[in-house]
C-alpha cells in the first residue's frame, strides 16, 4: 500500500508541548517550513511572536527521529497520519483532517487514524453518556441509534464503557458507520474489556485520536478527546450522565463549538439521568426519537450520494405506495394487503428513520 508523504519536521513541531496551532503558523510562515523552523537559532525563535524563549528551546529539542517512529508505527498498524488543510497548502507534506475540526476552538494540529478515513468528513452525530449506565440507557441507545444510523449518519462516540461502547455497538449492528475517538494512541486497547470492540470499529468504521501510537491514557486525555467527539458531529446527544460527568464536558465542548447539545431526559429520582435533565433545563433539546435528532439536520440527513436515494427503506412496499402521495393508514392497510397494526408498526419504525411523517388524522407521508 502506498502512503502519502508526511512532513516529518511538522509531527516533530507539532509534538513540542504547548505549540498549538497559532504558534505552528507562525512558525511555518515565519520561516518558510517546519524544517527551516526547527533548525532555527534560539534568537531567530525569540523573534517570532509569541514564542518564549523557553518554547524557543524546546522547539531546538523537537524530535525528528520521534514523529518518524510515530508514523511507522501508524503505518505498521495500518493507520494513517492526518494534518490540516491549511499547513498543507501551506507546504507541509500529508494528508487533511476533516475541515469541520479545522472550526473548532483549538482545533487538532495532527490526527492518528484507523479504517476509514472518509467517515470523518460526513455528517455525523454523537452520543455520549455514564460508564456505569442503566437498562434505561441501553433502551434509549436501543432505540435512537439504529435509527440514525439508517438515517445515514454517521455515529461518534468515545470508546469507553458504558454508554459509548453501546453506541458504537448498537451501530455496527444496525450496519451503520461510526467513529471512535481515543483518549490514547492507536495500538493500545483502553478499557482492554473492550479489544473485541475496537477491532470491530478499526475493520468496519474509523478509530482516531491526537496521541502518537502506543500513547497510554491519562486523567488530561479524556477532556482532550471530548473536544474532537464534539467537534466532528453536528449534534452531540447525552444519554445519562451524572451530575458531574464527563459527558457533560462533552456537552460544553459542542457549546464552545456552535453546535447542538441534546439530551435523553430522565426519572427525576434518577442521579444518572441528573446530568441530562439539568441539561434540558438550560435548553437543550429532549432527544426522544431519532426523528428530534434529524429535524437538526433536515432530510436527507447525508450529503448527496452519500448513502441516498439507495436507502434500505426505498425497497419496502409501503414506501413504493407513499411515493404516489400521502395516505391514511387504512388505505396503505388495504393497498399493502395486511393488519392496520402490521401496517402501523411498519410506519413508525420509517418515522424513526426519519423516511416517514405523520400528518394529522393518521395520514402518512414521505419525508424524502
Amino acid at each position: 500500500m502506498k502512503h502519502p508523504k508526511v512532513d516529518l519536521a511538522y509531527l516533530a513541531l507539532a509534538a513540542v508541548p504547548g505549540i498549538g496551532p497559532r504558534r505552528l503558523g507562525s512558525l511555518v510562515r515565519g520561516f518558510g517550513s517546519a524544517k527551516q523552523a526547527i533548525d532555527a537559532s534560539l534568537a531567530s525563535l525569540d523573534s517570532i511572536p509569541g514564542i518564549s524563549r523557553a518554547a524557543a528551546t524546546a522547539i531546538k529539542n523537537a524530535s525528528i527521529d520521534d514523529a518518524e517512529k510515530n508514523v511507522r508505527s501508524t503505518r505498521e498498524l495500518g493507520g494513517t497520519v492526518l494534518v490540516p488543510s491549511y499547513f498543507i497548502k501551506g507546504g507541509v507534506a500529508g494528508r487533511r483532517i476533516p475541515k469541520i475540526l479545522e472550526q473548532i476552538p483549538n482545533p487538532p494540529t495532527v490526527l492518528y487514524a484507523l479504517g476509514d478515513v472518509t467517515l470523518l468528513d460526513r455528517p455525523a452525530v454523537a452520543l455520549v453518556g455514564a460508564r456505569d449506565n442503566t437498562q434505561y440507557g441501553r433502551s434509549a441507545c436501543e432505540l435512537l441509534v439504529p435509527a440514525l444510523a439508517n438515517a445515514g449518519l454517521v455515529v461518534v462516540s468515545g470508546m469507553a464503557r458504558g454508554v459509548d461502547a453501546l453506541v458504537h455497538s448498537e451501530t455496527l449492528a444496525a450496519g451503520g458507520k461510526t467513529v471512535g475517538v481515543l483518549g490514547n494512541g492507536l495500538g493500545v486497547v483502553y478499557p482492554a474489556a473492550n479489544r473485541d470492540l475496537y477491532e470491530r470499529v478499526a475493520e468496519r468504521g474509523c478509530l482516531v485520536t491526537e496521541f502518537p501510537p502506543g500513547e497510554r491514557p491519562n486523567a488530561g486525555s479524556f477532556p482532550r478527546r471530548n473536544r474532537l467527539i464534539s467537534g466532528l458531529s453536528r449534534v452531540t446527544i447525552v444519554v445519562e450522565a451524572r451530575a458531574r460527568s464527563g459527558a457533560l464536558i462533552t456537552a460544553d465542548c459542542a457549546l464552545d463549538q456552535g453546535r447542538e447539545v441534546m439530551a435523553v431526559p430522565g426519572p427525576i429520582t434518577s442521579p444518572i439521568s441528573e446530568g441530562c435533565n439539568r441539561l434540558i433545563s438550560m435548553g437543550a433539546k429532549p432527544a426522544l426519537t431519532a426523528l428530534d435528532v434529524l429535524e437538526e439536520y433536515g432530510p436527507p440527513a447525508c450529503e448527496p450520494g452519500v448513502g441516498k436515494p439507495e436507502h434500505p427503506s426505498d425497497s419496502r412496499p409501503v414506501v413504493r405506495v407513499l411515493r404516489r402521495g400521502p395516505s391514511h393508514v387504512d388505505q396503505l392497510a388495504l393497498e399493502l394487503e395486511q393488519t392496520v397494526t402490521e401496517t402501523l408498526m411498519e410506519l413508525t419504525t420509517l418515522e424513526l428513520e426519519g423516511r416517514v411523517e405523520q400528518q394529522p388524522g393518521k395520514v402518512f407521508r414521505l419525508a424524502w
